[in-house]
């Protein structure tokens, strides 16, 4: 397993070891174990699933109290996977990282707490996995606006993104409410 930084420095591109032959491929997408011998402890109380079609934008979501780490990874397609660190004490405040993640290149990502997460499908069609490091608590979820231009995030858009009622609401940078 290999873990490669971002532009952030806790953002981090999980690369498993994937064994593969004529029959496909076998890979450990969480092993407490090998994450912690490279430095990535964690413990995660949530798994969960997404579909979305092409063009779906998720995000960009995060929870101000109960602040969730995320291992997301796609098991079937591809997506722009993005993270802005929203700690007002960092140094890359405001600042986003994007990878791919696909199917195709079984890549993972570390979002760590203290960031807002979003992604963009690329592909016909994404399953979105991910599990996070606290519960889901709605009633302190924040979204960031998706296109806020202090963000300045380069998305991979053909067109306009289709957006839950939730993003479209999202509020710009400077008035989100951040970490410390």
């Amino acid at each position: 397993m290999k873990l490669t930084p971002t532009r952030h420095p806790d953002v981090l591109i999980v690369e498993p070891t994937v064994f593969g032959d004529a029959r496909g491929f076998f890979l450990e997408s969480w092993n407490r174990k090998a994450f912690a011998a490279l430095g990535l402890n964690a413990d995660f109380v949530q798994d969960n699933h997404s579909r979305s079609r092409k063009g779906v934008l998720r995000g960009l979501h995060y929870q101000l109290l109960h602040p969730q780490g995320k291992l997301v990874r796609v098991t079937s397609g591809a997506v722009f996977d993005v993270a802005v660190d929203l700690r007002r004490s960092s140094p890359h405040f405001g600042r986003w990282s994007g990878v791919e993640l696909s199917d195709d290149n079984q890549r993972m990502l570390w979002v760590p707490p203290g960031f807002a997460h979003g992604f963009l499908v690329l592909s016909e069609s994404a399953d979105f996995l991910y599990k996070t490091t606290e519960y889901y608590a709605p009633e302190h979820e924040r979204c960031v606006q998706w296109n806020d231009p202090e963000i300045g995030i380069d998305w991979p858009l053909d067109g306009e993104p289709t957006l839950s009622a939730k993003d479209r609401a999202g509020i710009p940078l400077r008035l989100a409410e951040a970490y410390p």
